[in-house]
C-alpha cells in the first residue's frame, strides 16, 4: 500500500467519529454484509459516514492492509478499528456496540 493511500484512509478514519468502509452506499448497499452493517448502525441511531470501496480501488485494497483485516465492511469508531459485520453483529446482540457508541457519544439510541 502506498503512503498516499494510507494517508487518505487515515484522514477519513480520523475525520469522522464513526466510519463504515463498505461495498455500495448506506442507501444502496452492494452486498449482504454491508447491508447488515448499515442496518445495525441505523438501528442504534449512530451518526456515521460511509466510504464506498467499489468507487476507489486504491481504498478497497488499502483498507485491508490499513486494518490488517481481509474483508469489507470495516467499522471504525473514534479512529479505532472494531471489525467487520460478524463482529458488529456479535457486539450488537450482546449490547456491547450500543454501549460503546453511547460511551463515545456517537449514538442517539436510548
Amino acid at each position: 500500500m502506498t503512503e498516499a493511500v494510507n494517508a487518505r484512509i487515515s484522514e477519513i478514519v480520523n475525520s469522522h467519529d464513526v466510519v463504515l468502509f463498505m461495498k455500495g452506499t448506506a442507501l444502496f448497499p452492494q452486498c449482504g454484509f454491508s447491508s447488515r452493517a448499515v442496518a445495525i448502525l441505523e438501528r442504534l441511531g449512530a451518526n456515521f459516514e460511509t466510504v464506498d470501496v467499489l468507487q476507489d480501488q486504491e481504498i478497497r485494497q488499502g483498507i485491508k492492509s490499513f486494518s490488517d483485516w481481509p474483508t469489507i465492511p470495516q467499522l471504525y469508531v473514534k479512529g479505532e478499528f472494531l471489525g467487520g459485520s460478524d463482529i458488529m453483529m456479535e457486539m450488537y446482540e450482546a449490547g456491547e456496540l450500543k454501549q460503546l457508541l453511547t460511551e463515545q457519544g456517537v449514538s442517539s439510541a436510548n
